[in-house]
């Protein structure tokens, strides 16, 4: 089986070093960055399943950083961390596109299970959109044996 990558951004290195152990401790592929910069050179270089992001960077928004995400990879699982929790920002997350949302201090159980659950909640959405496209194919087949045939 594939190992899920993960990208965790945040600017306070004791939480990228503590997620980072409790991640692959789990078996998760998992790199750390500080800005949002970061953040989006390397999503750009490689595929991540999931990005841990913290509504807080030096650089940038995290919201807007997420929108960014949300938009240029719609596929990666995107879960906001925040230790300045408000209903407005958790609301404003999941409008622009966040899977989940997580409070600071994080327990590492909760952590665990969020990640998870989302990891297999975009495998479910991959394996129905192989099988949309499997079925396509088969009815396009299907109509262009059909239009041979009456030719």
């Amino acid at each position: 089986m594939e190992r899920k990558s993960i990208l965790i951004v945040d600017d306070d290195k004791e939480i990228l070093k503590s997620l980072r152990s409790i991640l692959q401790s789990k078996g998760y592929d998992v790199d750390t960055v500080e800005t949002g910069e970061e953040a989006l050179e390397k999503s750009r270089a490689k595929f991540f399943h999931l990005v841990l992001l913290d509504i807080r960077l030096p650089d940038i928004e995290g919201t807007k950083l997420l929108k960014t995400m949300h938009r240029t990879l719609p596929k990666m699982m995107k879960i906001m961390l925040t230790g300045f929790a408000s209903l407005d920002n958790a609301i404003e997350a999941l409008n622009l596109g966040a899977d989940a949302y997580l409070m600071k201090p994080i327990d590492p159980a909760k952590l665990l299970s969020v990640v998870e659950e989302k990891l297999k909640e975009q495998e479910q959405a991959d394996r129905m959109t192989e099988e949309k496209v499997a079925e396509w194919i088969e009815t396009r087949v299907r109509k262009l044996e059909s239009k041979q045939g009456k030719r």
